[in-house]
Parts: structure tokens; C-alpha cells; sequence
């Protein structure tokens, strides 16, 4: 029982390591061992998008549904080339957008309110380009049975002007652009975006100006190329999750670009299910409509990705026109904004196994931040709510402490008569633990209780957009990366030599040693964690220090009373 507070510390390490092993788990890079002559080597030729073509689109009287994977046609590098290309410039408040005539498609989605680097704050976010090293394009249209003239993202679409920029006073920018097919199909494709929202609207209107029926189904595709960034163990950045991801209504799953390098993913049926490109604190996702029934896919080729949906076919009679709606998300994983879009949509929000502890932290973190518009002051608050929270199991823990700190004395006397027999040195001890009304074990207590809410702050911390680039005070500029000074871990390191003062030492000499080394080890470990992370530990840390040093005065008092 004298090694309790040794067995915390390690059980606090066995938890850092089951997070690092889930880490790898879900973000270490899983791209399969290609042979030499299927290897693509981006280093010497240029990453194109695949012209991914829908599959055949049933008969409107079908009742199978279809089962056909996506077909990936064979990349063409003409399909990059920006000379003769017709883009429209789409501004707004939080979104520069350019959009291809050639198919109707977004080719280019910058984020102006987030640069790449604080350093750099010319340079934005770009969630789609056309740079072949990090290509990546909505692809999106109407497809026929017959997929001979079709308002498909190959098609030639039209538009009035060349820029479309959300004015002052305005609270929504449409961007309409036409297409008129063979024998009287005319298309209106319309992209609505609103004032500080990230979310597209996308409206087809149909008009059949033919003498015969018209049947088409709308799809909506991303494409990307998979981007394979440096592990680095100084960077936890570097470790996120960059790929397609899906919800088919029922359950969210990311997948690998070697599971989709085995097999395709394809579910039919779904309704309320969405498809999206996802990275660190940033996503791209298409939304069919709720009440739609839908089929999701996802394929690989090569080391590019496709994942998209096909709607049911529609049929539109001769005069008569008809309407198809869907939404698009390209922007920072803001949880208010993705629900907006679906319900199920901050998903992408990856808090991992502890989700039920993270999801109300952070929205604590968020009502705290909206009073004192400081995310770091937001966490040193939470962190004595949570310590007020818990105020009185840790006083017992605190006072059993205290209690065992004033036996020390006479445990090393217990020590040196029983030197050589540790049977009888035990028993005497716990009959001094009985008979003073100590428990030893209690000491476990506080740690236990932090651990599931450090770990959820870890989450939090990592994965919340809100906090990208927060700063707090001083040199620390940014909440969600190391501190660029180490100033912070080492102030931590020296609260916990303090705490380790107020505690009882450990009775065994090397199990002593090892606890005045353990600062040092938090120190080294915690200095290339979040600031953020580290701020709430250091935090609580010191009100624990407090707390331990008013108990130990309350027990020495209460003491000295009795005596």
C-alpha cells in the first residue's frame, strides 16, 4: 500500500499510451505498398483529378436499385489545364470561390479568416485548388440513362458575369449559371451562398421544353488528391485524419485510402446521410436533402480519392419543370454552422472515445468564452469549475493525505525496526492506518478523476476549430500548438515539485527517487502538447496545490485541538 501514488503515475502513463496507440490507430497514414509499375510518383509528374463519371442511372420504373461502383475513368492531364478555361470569381465575407463554366463546378474555395500560419496572414486556407500537387474540386450535375447531352460536370454552362461579390448590405449572393441542352432541356444552376456561412446552397431548375419526357438523377462528387503529410512527433497536427468520410444515417465511418484501395464503399437507400473530404479542423461535404432517398460511394484511384452520391431519377413531362436542391459545406469545422447544414454533420468533429465527456466540456468552454472572449481565461475558468464540481471527494482525498504526511515520522521508525521483515513492517502499517483512520489508497482519488477530463481536453483542444490560432496572453499566441517558449511546461513542472511537497513522500527510497524525476518527465512530455492542454493542467495543478495546502493547515489545527 506505500507505492499508491507510484501506481497512479503509472496508470496515468498506460492512459497516455492507450491515446497514443488510438492516435496511431486512427491517424497514422495507411496507404498500401504499391508495386514499382503502379507506384505514383508525384514528385515527377503531375496529380490529376480522375473524370469520374456517375453510374448508369436506373429506369424511373426500376425497382432494384443499382449496384454499380463508381467508374474512374483514366486520368486526362488536359483536364488541368487553366488556359482556356472560363472561371468565375465568387467572393463573400469568409469565402473566395472560383467556379469552372466548364461542368458548373467549384475548383477553388479560400478561407480569407484563416491562414495557414499566423505568421503569414495573406495566406489563406484552401480547401479546393487546382494545383495538381492538391487537387481538389466539387463535381457536380444532372446525369440521363443516355449521358449524351446532359448538364454533367463536362458540360458547357453559361453566366452573365465573370464576378460575383456579396455586397454591403446584402445578407446572400446568388450565382446563376445556365445550360440549355438538345430539343428544349434548359438548366438554371444557382449557387446561393449567405453572409458568414460556409454552407453552398445548389438549385437546379428544370424546364422541359420538349415534346417528350425527361428523366435524369442529380449526383454530386469530391474529388481530392490524397495528401500523405510528414509524422512528426512535434507536431499533433500532423497526426490528423485527412479523407473521405461518410454517414449513411445510422453510423459515421472514415475510411482509409487502403480499405478503399480493396474495395470500393457503397451503400444503398440512404436518407439523411452525407459524404465528405476531411482534414485537420476543416472539412468539405455534400448534403443531399433529408427527406431524399440517395446512394453513397467512395473509390480510390490511385493516390486520389472520390466519394459523392446519386440521387433517385427524377422525370420531368414535356412543359412542365421541376426543381432539385442539395447543400455544400467548404469550410473550418464550426459546430454551430455544421448543424445548420445536418444534424449529424459535426461528426467530422472528432473527439474520439471520450465524446459524451468532450461534447459538453466544449460547449462550457463556448458559454465561458462568450461572457470573457478569451479562450485561454475560458479554460482556467472551466478548469475551477470542474475543481469546485469535485471539491468535496477530493477534500477527503486531500485530508487523508494530510493525515498520512503526519504519520511519516512514524512510519520510518516502523521502517527501521522491521527492516528485515516486510511481512511484519506491512502489518504494522496497516494497523497504524486502521487505528489513525487512514486510507493510503486515497491518494489515487484525485488523479483518477482528472484523468477522463484531461483526456477530454485533449480532444477538445486538439480538434476544436475555435481554438486554431486562439491566443491567450504574452507569448502564447496560439492555444492549440506547443508553447513556442516552453515557459508554461515549465512552470507546471515547478507546481507539481510543490504538490509533491505538501504529499507524503513515498516510504520506499527509490520509489522516492522516482517520483522527484516524474516533473521532470511531465515537463519534457507535455512541452510539445497543446498550450491550451497544458494551461488546464498547470491550472489545476496549482488549485490543487492550494486546496492540499489549506487542508494540511485544517488538519494540523484540528491536531494540535486535540492535543
Amino acid at each position: 500500500m506505500q507505492n499508491q501514488r507510484l501506481f497512479a503515475w503509472a496508470l496515468f502513463g498506460l492512459l497516455i499510451l492507450m491515446t497514443w496507440q488510438q492516435w496511431q490507430e486512427d491517424y497514422a497514414p495507411r496507404l498500401p505498398t504499391e508495386s514499382s509499375a503502379d507506384a505514383v510518383d508525384t514528385t515527377q509528374q503531375p496529380v490529376v483529378s480522375p473524370l469520374d463519371l456517375p453510374p448508369d442511372v436506373p429506369e424511373v420504373s426500376q425497382t432494384e436499385e443499382s449496384t454499380a461502383t463508381p467508374a474512374l475513368a483514366t486520368p486526362d492531364v488536359a483536364d488541368l489545364a487553366t488556359d482556356n478555361r472560363q472561371l468565375l470569381s465568387v467572393s463573400t465575407d469568409v469565402l473566395n470561390l472560383q467556379i469552372d463554366l466548364a461542368g458548373g463546378d467549384i475548383v477553388s474555395a479560400k478561407l480569407p479568416a484563416y491562414p495557414v500560419d499566423k505568421d503569414s496572414p495573406d495566406v489563406p486556407v484552401a480547401l479546393m485548388s487546382m494545383d495538381p500537387r492538391e487537387f481538389a474540386a466539387f463535381r457536380l450535375g444532372l446525369t440521363t440513362r443516355n449521358k449524351q447531352d446532359e448538364p454533367n460536370h463536362q458540360a458547357s454552362f453559361r453566366s452573365t458575369a465573370n464576378q460575383y461579390e456579396l455586397q454591403p448590405g446584402d445578407d446572400a449572393l446568388r450565382v446563376p449559371l445556365t445550360w440549355t441542352g438538345a430539343g428544349g432541356i434548359e438548366i438554371t444552376k444557382t449557387f446561393v451562398l449567405q453572409r458568414g456561412s460556409y454552407a453552398i446552397d445548389v438549385v437546379y431548375e428544370i424546364q422541359n421544353k420538349s415534346d417528350i419526357a425527361w428523366d435524369a438523377a442529380p449526383y454530386a462528387r469530391i474529388v481530392h488528391v490524397a495528401k500523405a503529410p510528414e509524422r512528426s512527433l512535434f507536431d499533433v497536427e500532423s497526426y490528423s485524419f485527412d479523407g473521405p468520410a461518410t454517414f449513411d444515417g445510422n453510423e459515421y465511418e472514415k475510411h482509409s485510402l487502403k480499405d478503399l484501395g480493396k474495395s470500393a464503399y457503397l451503400v444503398e437507400g440512404v436518407q439523411g446521410g452525407w459524404v465528405a473530404a476531411i482534414e485537420h479542423h476543416f472539412l468539405s461535404a455534400i448534403v443531399p436533402p433529408a427527406d431524399a432517398t440517395v446512394r453513397l460511394d467512395a473509390a480510390r484511384s490511385g493516390e486520389q480519392f472520390v466519394t459523392g452520391y446519386v440521387g433517385q431519377p427524377i422525370r420531368v413531362e414535356p412543359g412542365a419543370g421541376s426543381t432539385v436542391t442539395l447543400d455544400l459545406f467548404v469550410g473550418p469545422k464550426l459546430q454551430d454552422q455544421l448543424r445548420d447544414v445536418s444534424p449529424r454533420l459535426p461528426l467530422t468533429v472528432d473527439y474520439g472515445m471520450l465524446t459524451l465527456l468532450s461534447d459538453p466540456l466544449f460547449w462550457l468552454l463556448s458559454k465561458v468564452h462568450s461572457f470573457v472572449g478569451n479562450w485561454g481565461w475560458a479554460i482556467i475558468i472551466v478548469t475551477l469549475l470542474i475543481k469546485l464540481v469535485f471539491y468535496k471527494l477530493t477534500e477527503q482525498s486531500g485530508r487523508s493525505m494530510a493525515k498520512m504526511r503526519k504519520l511519516q515520522p512514524r512510519l520510518k521508525a516502523l521502517q527501521e525496526r522491521y527492516k528485515d521483515d516486510r511481512q511484519k513492517l506491512s502489518e504494522a502499517m496497516m494497523e497504524m492506518y486502521k487505528r489513525e483512520k487512514v486510507n493510503p489508497a486515497a491518494g489515487c482519488l484525485p488523479i483518477l478523476i482528472q484523468m477522463p477530463f484531461f483526456l477530454a481536453f485533449y480532444w477538445v483542444l486538439l480538434e476544436s476549430v475555435e481554438m486554431r490560432q486562439a491566443p491567450f496572453m504574452l507569448w502564447i499566441n496560439d492555444l492549440s500548438s506547443r508553447d513556442p517558449l516552453f515557459i508554461l511546461p515549465l512552470l507546471m513542472g515547478a507546481a507539481m515539485l510543490a504538490q509533491q511537497q505538501l504529499n507524503p513522500a513515498p516510504a520506499d527510497p527509490v520509489q522516492a527517487k522516482v517520483m522527484r524525476i516524474l516533473p521532470v518527465v511531465f515537463c519534457v512530455m507535455f512541452a510539445f502538447f497543446p498550450a491550451g492542454l497544458v494551461l488546464y493542467w498547470f491550472t489545476n495543478t496549482i488549485l490543487g496545490v492550494a486546496q492540499q495546502w489549506q487542508i494540511n493547515r485544517v488538519v494540523a489545527a484540528e491536531g494540535h485541538s486535540r492535543d
